[in-house]
């Protein structure tokens, strides 16, 4: 079971990664709408588009690679996951979308804000510069 336990980084790694790769890719096609939908300028958009697919990849790549990688992708999808809690989900706590939340709470957003700050404190899991693979 140990030599398991070693690797279940990895559930908790394709999991962040799936929900930002395919949220940031996602928003490429459509930036002008959904910064038009937010009231943000364009360029806010892309960034937010390429720090989710940032963090996704990142924190992907650094648990091939190294610790590094998987700090900076915790780090990517912390800002993201702020600005979507304050500035879309603030107010109500279920992610199930109502009349007066459209797009939801903040209880996933919470999740993967959480999420991402465990990447950045944690690293790779081992305190040291290379991957636990």
């Amino acid at each position: 079971m140990n030599n398991l336990a070693q690797h279940a980084h990895w559930l908790l790694r394709i999991g962040f990664a799936s929900v930002f790769l395919f949220h940031g890719f996602e928003k490429f096609p459509q930036i002008s709408g959904m910064a038009q939908m937010l009231g943000l300028p364009e360029f806010v958009m892309w960034l937010v588009a390429l720090s989710e697919v940032a963090a996704g990849g990142l924190v992907l790549i650094g648990g091939f690679t190294h610790d590094l990688l998987t700090r900076l992708g915790g780090l990517a999808a912390i800002p993201v996951m702020l600005g979507a809690i304050v500035r879309v989900h603030w107010g109500r706590w279920s992610f199930t979308p109502t009349e007066t939340h459209p797009m939801g709470g903040m209880e996933f957003q919470v999740v993967l804000l959480l999420i991402g700050l465990y990447f950045l404190l944690r690293g790779n899991g081992s305190g040291s510069t290379t991957a636990n693979a």
